[in-house]
């Protein structure tokens, strides 16, 4: 399943799971164009592996993703691979305590970006006839989020997002499919879990358990994990593979635990 020599952009790639998107296809011979809003971790990414395209941006919002895909199609010509991973977590609470600035902000990294750059990446991949679109999504946009709505709520476009690009794009030969990470090891999970540990009034470990408890297979999932699918899906071997989301997530199923999340204790609004 090599990508030899595609042109790969990856939003959000300088740490997390596009950290690990991003390593995964430079292993796999891509040439790869990494932007990012934090500039210090770019400059990181940069140093270790020079080879590696970097602008620092901020792609929810439009003028610097123009920017970003000039500085692509001026390196390379053209794009074989986007993969939407920028993303934020957003505010942590019951509905009725979000700001709308944080919802709209929330909204606008999880989704007006992945808007955004597909629409920049598609007039190149239909010009060629051939494309690969991956969007990170979430299984908060298959089950809701407690505590959690405004990403939820993004998630849950992106994935509308996604297969309807298929519907579109299926006839010029591009694919367009979502990941839905479960919950995923690393310092944004960590930050995630703090704060709903700190809303709810319990332990981080409580949280991390919860979390656990929710998931078949009893455990978090890797960088690394979501990086093997997304090399899968811009193979030739899943060329035939388009609007799908798949979970990777060690099946989690067990929804009910996440009610521990929104129990009246530290809550006062609850009833």
């Amino acid at each position: 399943m090599r990508a030899d020599r595609k042109s790969v952009l990856v939003t959000a790639g300088a740490s997390g799971i596009g950290a690990f998107i991003a390593a995964a296809f430079h292993r796999d011979g891509a040439r790869v164009h990494v932007a990012d809003i934090d500039g210090p971790a770019l400059d990181r990414m940069k140093s270790e592996n020079p080879e590696y395209l970097t602008t620092r941006a901020d792609v929810s919002e439009y003028a610097e993703v123009k920017r970003v895909f000039r500085s692509h199609f001026g390196q390379y010509g053209g794009m074989d691979v986007l993969v939407n991973c920028a993303g934020i977590a957003g505010p942590t609470g019951v509905l009725e305590t979000v700001r709308l600035e944080d919802w709209r902000r929330c909204l606008a990294v999880n989704l007006d970006a992945t808007f955004l750059c597909a629409q920049k990446a598609i007039p190149s991949m239909k010009s060629r006839h051939s494309g690969r679109i991956i969007n990170i999504a979430s299984t908060a946009g298959w089950h809701g989020y407690p505590l959690r709505a405004p990403y939820s709520a993004a998630k849950w476009a992106v994935i509308g997002l996604t297969k309807s690009l298929a519907m579109e794009l299926g006839q010029y030969g591009i694919t367009v499919n979502a990941i839905c990470p479960g919950s995923v090891e690393g310092a944004r999970m960590d930050r995630v879990i703090a704060a709903e540990a700190q809303e709810k009034g319990i332990s981080e470990d409580e949280v991390r358990a919860i979390y656990t408890r929710g998931c078949s297979m009893r455990t978090f999932m890797s960088g690394q994990d979501i990086a093997d699918m997304a090399i899968f899906l811009a193979s030739d071997q899943a060329s035939r593979v388009s609007g799908q989301v798949m979970n990777v997530d060690g099946h989690l199923e067990n929804i009910a635990t996440m009610d521990d999340l929104v129990s009246p204790v530290g809550n006062p609004s609850a009833p």
